[in-house]
């Protein structure tokens, strides 16, 4: 049994007043996701990147600080939409010090 379906069985027998605690806990998990943003270990060395792509985080954001244009930057990476720049510049604004570590030791390579 999956533990997915386990965890149905047991919240189905919980009250309301603990789903809704159970819930809480959830959205303040996940609270720190980004849509469309994902890390995967040994992939692009675990750097956050754009789902889909290797195109990590930090180097859209170098690219950005480097006076590259948003325009620009999609004709130089065209399997990116605009929106995964949006989801880009988000996570940008929650992770500064990771980012710019990782810009860094790139810098540094």
């Amino acid at each position: 049994m999956s533990i997915v379906v386990e965890a149905e069985k047991y919240i189905s027998s919980l009250t309301r007043a603990e789903k809704a605690q159970v819930l809480q806990w959830i959205v303040r998990d996940l609270g720190d996701s980004f849509p469309g943003i994902e890390s995967t270990a040994g992939v692009c060395g675990g750097a956050a990147r754009i789902v889909r792509t290797r195109i990590p985080i930090w180097t859209l954001e170098q690219a950005r600080r480097l006076g590259t244009s948003e325009a620009d930057i999609l004709k130089a990476f065209p399997t990116l939409r605009a929106e995964d720049l949006a989801n880009a510049w988000a996570y940008v604004r929650s992770h500064k010090q990771e980012i710019e570590q990782e810009i860094r030791e790139n810098e540094e390579a």
